[in-house]
């Protein structure tokens, strides 16, 4: 194999009294280990650069969502349109009267008027955190899709198509319906699950003085002794009655298979 080798001499001449020294380059045709050590330094150059590079050329963060509906919504600071792409840490906001719908994937969230939720992800699944207002979701499959508020996790317990709704009334009270399937609530390790056609209000971190819940859960030992102790619970809920099909959306939309585009 021939490659060219450049050889830098040392070239001097004398003008009048002054004497100058420079290099010139002299290119030659190389063959064998000469060849063979410029080759590996151009790869180590290569290489370097490559190795700079690839933060510039990294590929974006994948989105979790899409925008199907808007009406006085946003998405960050930008107004929402259908089609909006929803990434992970995008806070979604609907003003009075406002409504927002986004498609993840097997799940959809819908956000009433005047509510907010930011859009996250868990094991490779969309999840959403509701901080105030209402939201309503539909799924395909138990790992579709988790609804946050506070400390409490809500999402569907099995593989059948559901649809739950939860509304936030102060920072640790709501309620939660199910129409369609049944839902799971959990609170660290204490998980309850909420048939179909069910509504519970739901209070998060119970006073430790009376963990009992709304129909009792202790006794008295013998007479005047003290009560016993019931297990602690995470949350108090309270059965609110069954419940009717939500809104239109919840008919028209979400009975609907969320796959479908």
């Amino acid at each position: 194999m021939m490659c060219l080798r450049d050889d830098r001499l040392a070239v001097t001449s004398s003008i009048g009294p002054h004497t100058v020294t420079g290099r010139m380059i002299r290119f030659a045709v190389a063959s064998g280990s000469g060849c063979t050590s410029l080759t590996k330094t151009l790869l180590a150059l290569l290489v370097s650069f490559s190795l700079l590079a690839t933060p510039v050329w990294a590929a974006p963060a994948s989105s979790l969502g899409t925008v199907v509906y808007a009406e006085r919504a946003h998405v960050g600071a930008a107004q929402a349109s259908v089609g909006t792409t929803v990434f992970s840490g995008d806070r979604l906001s609907t003003d009075q009267n406002g409504g927002l719908q986004v498609r993840a994937g097997a799940a959809r969230l819908l956000l009433s008027s005047y509510s907010s939720a930011t859009f996250s992800q868990e094991d490779a699944n969309p999840a959403a955190t509701l901080a105030f207002g209402s939201a309503t979701f539909s799924t395909a499959n138990s790992n579709a899709f988790a609804l946050h508020v506070a400390t409490a996790v809500i999402r569907p317990k099995t593989n059948q198509p559901t649809i739950g709704q939860v509304t936030v009334l102060n920072p640790k009270e709501l309620v939660v319906k199910s129409t369609r399937g049944s839902l799971t609530i959990a609170v660290e390790d204490d998980v309850r699950e909420i048939p179909e056609g069910a509504a519970y209000r739901v209070v998060l971190d119970p006073n430790p003085a009376d963990p009992q819940g709304p129909q009792g859960a202790g006794g008295s030992k013998g007479m005047g002794g003290p009560p016993i102790k019931a297990a602690k619970s995470r949350f108090m809920w309270y059965a609110i009655g069954t419940v009717a099909l939500i809104t239109v959306w919840a008919v028209h939309e979400v009975y609907e298979s969320p796959d479908r585009p």
